[in-house]
């Protein structure tokens, strides 16, 4: 921040003088070698105006700037440019009082808006990010977390009738865990996904007797016991400032504001709040945040309990976007350890929500983590800087790369840190720096996903491989642990990957981000890929399979089947159909990818398909359906249905006309891709139109409508010849993974092996050719042509 402007030197300084320019504008005040210096009023032509300091013909310093709408700002300038704390007048009558940084709102800041709403906390690029607090003239105001001018994180709704939401939040809208509180102190305690209820929860109802509030508050990680509240603060002096800023800060980083139980009401907006501020200083001034939609967030919506009932009765309730499946009855007798059970139900729904877990200190990956953070920290930040350029041959192999070694007390490159000394080893970072900028990942963005403070998440190996996998945060990116072989592999295919990634956009093989290696004292290795996570999506994965197209082997054990399992060939029960031209893109794609892979001599890959199942009022059963049977081998189910009995796009998912500025332009491993065409709508690019959840963009591969039709099997005693078929509207994600096996002399040895015991054509160790026809044959049954 800019106070005042240097010292001048007097033989420097001209005494104030008026010029006028020949455009039109006008200075009067001091000069230094005919530049405005020190004190000065600078009036344009059009009417606008600056009085204050300045250095060598730039606004530096203190200052009032006027503009021709009326919109006044006053307070400190840098170089030319609002910079430092100072006061925005718009010509709405809205006021910002904070931080600036290059003519936009960054740091901490209140700003009341013309209507009476006003926001508190902290913004960044012009937008509310990191913790802060908004109140709507109504009366309601959210605490919590922001992203990019939304709810985003954790933070606590409470609305001015009294009912509050403590919970996790996406965009605007709930999305995670939660609590809702209702006017007659009934609780949910479930998970949302996009506003709507969404997996398994439970209500408890008035006067219920199980529910400890100030602890449910601790384990959804919340504070029950300190209930400060942010101070109401109207106007804040300069010399203040900090002062003020320590105390906002401090107060805003409570997780959760546990506030008082209040009398509640049942009302709640499933509606995103945006309060973006396009201003950008110039000839005028416009603020026009979006408050319509942030107004809406305050509007009455009925989201209370079905049903009040007795005292020791709670009800465990499942549903599906916001409709309510099943429910069961349960009756906690006097004397149950009521807070054991309450953890241990918040327990399993988290788990549920979010997979994983969560690597804390003492966790057995915990000092493994810090030195992942701790090596692409500083690569990262080593390569970013180096100006761009195409990657040469010197770029790729096992010799392009950055190694350090991370002391614990730290070195001349390297800062200390709490984990235990290592060597880090970072391959090829100029080609893994490019391929990030080619799919549209921020640096910035990147380091702070995999690095921030949040720390990872580590998954449950879904394959034979051993690997162990952790997962961003944020989601975004997976990093999976790799064997020796399956790093020089990757090595070896990375010119060649590069060189097709590049070429196709809409390439649905892995995204890599980054090849690094940790060495440890004692000389252990561990070594890592980070890749894009296909399923960071807006909507929930109900049902993931891995495909290959082989089927020894390639079911799951029923007993082991939730939500989170991943499902094999023999599991899948449907087939998907989908818009006409959607399916020749895929295939065209699936085949480019397919034949580069086999030019590698990769097999053992797989697509890995995520479905998401709308609402079941969408689920339809045709009766006396022609059905066109495709049999998966090795399997015995059939599936399929007659073209005429089906529309795509599905009845129950609305696509229309691709608006770029209406969906959704994060940052994340689905921004890179074409949207695609629909022949179903004049051949012109499309959103998917969700009601109650948003606007999505299809892409390849990416939020794809389809149908997933499934066959039901003939009752024992039911002679009938007619074929009942379910038709499920399903939103789908899909992309090829594992693509780092050679068919090798072991894989060749396993093949003749179980050639002995199986179909040779039926085992997932084949040659190249051979693994990528079976590979594309199979998923042509479950993606059958209409026609």
């Amino acid at each position: 921040m800019v106070d005042q402007a240097p010292p001048m030197h007097p033989e420097d300084i001209e005494i104030p003088n008026e010029q006028v320019f020949a455009n039109g504008d006008i200075y009067a005040g001091q000069f230094k070698r005919y530049l405005p210096h020190g004190e000065g009023k600078y009036t344009w032509s059009d009417g606008k105006t600056y009085e204050g300091q300045w250095e060598e013909g730039k606004m530096t310093g203190k200052g009032c700037m006027r503009w021709t709408s009326g919109a006044t700002y006053e307070g400190g300038f840098s170089g030319g440019y609002l910079h430092g704390f100072g006061t925005l007048t718009g010509v709405d009558g809205s006021v910002y009082r904070g931080a600036w940084r290059m003519n936009v709102q960054h740091g901490t800041g209140r700003k009341d808006y013309s209507n009476s709403d006003f926001y508190e906390g902290s913004w960044k690029e012009g937008l509310q990010e990191g913790n802060g607090r908004y109140v709507w003239n109504t009366g309601n105001t959210y605490v919590g977390t922001w992203k990019a001018g939304n709810m985003c994180g954790r933070g606590v709704m409470m609305w001015a009738n009294g009912d509050e939401f403590h919970g996790f939040w996406l965009d605007g809208l709930r999305h995670g865990t939660g609590l809702y509180s209702f006017a007659n102190e009934g609780y949910y305690v479930g998970t949302w996904s996009r506003g709507l209820k969404d997996g398994q929860g439970t209500f408890y109802p008035t006067g219920s007797k199980v529910l400890s509030l100030p602890k449910l508050y601790r384990d959804l990680g919340g504070d029950g016991d300190k209930r400060r509240a942010l101070s109401h603060t109207s106007s804040v002096g300069a010399k203040e400032f900090k002062i003020w800023k320590r105390r906002i800060t401090r107060s805003l980083s409570e997780k959760f504001l546990a506030g008082v139980r209040r009398k509640k009401s049942v009302r709640i907006s499933n509606r995103s709040v945006s309060l973006h501020n396009d201003w950008c200083p110039g000839d005028s001034v416009k603020d026009v945040p979006l408050r319509e939609r942030a107004r809406a967030l305050s509007l009455p919506f009925r989201e209370g309990p079905d049903t009040m009932e007795e005292d020791n009765l709670v009800y465990v309730r499942e549903y599906m976007q916001g409709v309510l499946i099943k429910e069961s009855v349960q009756d906690y007798a006097a004397g149950t350890d009521n807070r054991s059970k309450m953890k241990n139900k918040l327990q399993d729904i988290e788990s549920k929500k979010r997979p994983g877990e969560i690597i804390f200190k003492g966790h057995r990956s915990y000092y493994l983590m810090l030195n992942l953070q701790l090596g692409i920290r500083y690569t990262v930040g080593k390569i970013t800087p180096v100006p761009m350029r195409e990657v040469r041959s010197s770029d790729f192999g096992p010799r392009a790369r950055i190694q350090m070694y991370f002391p614990r007390n730290g070195s001349q490159f390297t800062p200390p840190h709490y984990s235990i000394g290592f060597w880090w080893k970072d391959f090829c970072p100029m080609v893994f720096r490019n391929l990030r900028e080619m799919f549209k990942i921020d640096a910035a963005d990147y380091m702070m996903s995999i690095c921030g403070s949040d720390g990872l998440r580590e998954l449950s190996s879904p394959g034979k491989s051993g690997s162990i996998f952790y997962l961003s945060q944020d989601e975004r990116f997976v990093i999976k642990t790799l064997k020796r072989h399956e790093l020089m592999i990757l090595l070896k295919m990375l010119p060649n990957y590069y060189n097709h990634v590049q070429s196709y956009e809409n390439t649905l093989i892995t995204k890599f981000f980054g090849l690094h290696r940790i060495m440890l004292k004692g000389g252990r290795k561990v070594r890592f890929v980070v890749m894009g996570n296909m399923f960071c999506t807006e909507l929930r994965i109900h049902r993931r399979f891995d495909l290959k197209g082989s089927s020894q082997g390639r079911y799951t054990v029923k007993q082991e089947i939730d939500e989170t399992t991943t499902l094999k060939d023999l599991d899948l029960s449907y087939v998907f159909q989908m818009d006409k031209s959607w399916r020749e893109s895929l295939f065209k794609q699936i085949s480019l990818d397919s034949t580069f892979l086999e030019s590698q001599g990769i097999i053992d890959y797989s697509l890995l398909l995520g479905v998401h199942f709308r609402a079941p009022q969408h689920l339809r059963v045709f009766s006396g359906a022609a059905v066109t049977e495709h049999s998966y081998s090795g399997s015995s189910k059939s599936h399929g249905m007659s073209s005429q009995e089906i529309s795509v796009p599905p009845k129950g998912l609305l696509l229309v006309t691709h608006e770029p500025s209406s969906v959704s332009t994060a940052p994340g491993p689905h921004i890179r891709g074409s949207t695609l065409r629909a022949s179903t709508a004049g051949n012109q690019e499309v959103d998917l139109l969700l009601p109650g959840t948003g606007r999505l963009r299809v892409q390849l591969g990416v939020n794809m409508p389809a149908q997933a039709n499934c066959k039901l099997p003939h009752e024992e005693d039911d002679e009938s010849t007619v074929d009942l078929v379910e038709v499920y509207d399903v939103v789908l994600y899909l992309g090829i993974i594992d693509i780092l096996q050679e068919y090798n002399t072991r894989k060749k040895v396993e093949h003749t092996c179980k050639s002995f015991c199986y179909d040779p054509n039926t085992i997932s160790a084949v040659e190249p050719h051979l693994y990528s026809k079976r590979f594309i044959n199979f998923l042509e049954r479950v993606f059958p042509d209409q026609t």
